[in-house]
């Protein structure tokens, strides 16, 4: 028999069903109160963008407040650490991408967490492809002609990133590798400060979501040199994918994701509401409006699907993180 909330509760005095029935009352209840969705990346960013629709959408679905608040630096640690202080009951998520699930706490010889044990998964929520984007105007229009740059300036190129450990970080350095080339990375406090020096000509190179390299690009401040995915992408159709300039990068073709995650030893029962919600979202057409209009690529997902895109990522940058000696104090 189905009852109504108050009704449960009578009944489980009633019938003196203890412990199990508490339970389904305590998993009817979730949420109670707001929820609060610690973002990694600062507002303006494509993360807090993707974060924050979430957010509108998941309140709706579970009829509680969902409010974000942001804890940008050290590429994600600021977050996790703020995420890992809190109690594991649900009322503290965080928006998470692959760089802090699967390249992050590799960079640091003292890993600040585990991916794999710090983290109840909720969902993935979708992909973005990445690209390398230098300023216009430079007279780089290929890839080429930036690797002839990086080879000849003393030092190689400056090129940014959203922090240590990004996609961004990564991708960049190990193409430049493959390339027969060098460069310093120049860390900042996520995409948008990055992007207002790569237009400013404080930087040579940087890569993006493409989402903004797109928006950039079709502005006349950038121009996009190659796409790190297996094809090209609609929005830059001219812009050759990494493996068609340089088949030895083709293992690079990786795209960029986010997820929801709560605190290890989260209830189950919340959880499975909130997995429960996002899949409502998935449904919502405004939802996927929104994040399309972002060129984010929606995927179905399950709680589980967090930790096993986790290490099957981490399966590929963990070994390029130690050969190209990424990993630091």
């Amino acid at each position: 028999m189905k009852f109504p909330d108050s009704a449960l509760s009578r009944a489980c005095l009633f019938a003196g069903a203890g412990l199990l029935c508490a339970a389904g009352a305590s998993a009817q209840a979730y949420p109670a109160k707001p929820i609060q969705l610690i973002a990694q990346q600062p507002p303006g960013s494509a993360s807090d963008a993707m974060t924050r629709v979430w957010a509108d959408c998941a309140a709706h679905e579970l009829g509680q407040p969902v409010v974000v608040m942001n804890k940008p630096g050290a590429n994600g640690v600021l977050a996790i650490n703020g995420l890992k202080g809190q109690p594991a009951d649900g009322y503290t998520l965080m928006s998470i991408g692959m760089s802090q699930m699967s390249i992050t706490p590799y960079t640091y010889r003292q890993r600040p967490y585990d991916p794999g044990s710090d983290f109840d998964g909720v969902a993935v929520l979708g992909t973005s492809a990445l690209v390398l984007t230098v300023p216009a105007g430079e007279g780089l229009s290929r890839l080429a002609d930036l690797q002839k740059l990086a080879k000849s300036t003393a030092g190689g190129l400056n090129f940014g990133s959203p922090g240590k450990g990004s996609p961004a970080h990564l991708l960049t350095t190990a193409l430049l590798d493959k390339m027969g080339a060098t460069g310093t990375h120049v860390p900042f406090v996520g995409e948008g400060a990055g992007v207002t020096a790569l237009i400013g000509k404080q930087i040579q190179a940087m890569t993006l979501v493409i989402g903004t390299a797109a928006a950039q690009v079709k502005a006349g401040r950038l121009q996009a040199l190659a796409v790190f995915d297996t094809q090209r992408s609609p929005l830059l159709p001219d812009v050759p994918t990494v493996a068609e300039l340089l088949p030895a990068a083709a293992d690079l073709a990786r795209p960029s994701w986010i997820a929801i995650v709560a605190k290890a030893g989260t209830p189950a029962a919340a959880i499975a509401r909130l997995g429960a919600a996002t899949e409502q979202c998935r449904a919502n057409a405004q939802y996927r409006s929104r994040l399309e209009a972002m060129s984010v690529v929606l995927t179905p997902s399950t709680p589980a699907d967090v930790r096993s895109w986790a290490a099957r990522d981490a399966a590929v940058w963990r070994p390029l993180i130690d050969r190209l000696g990424l990993a630091s104090e």
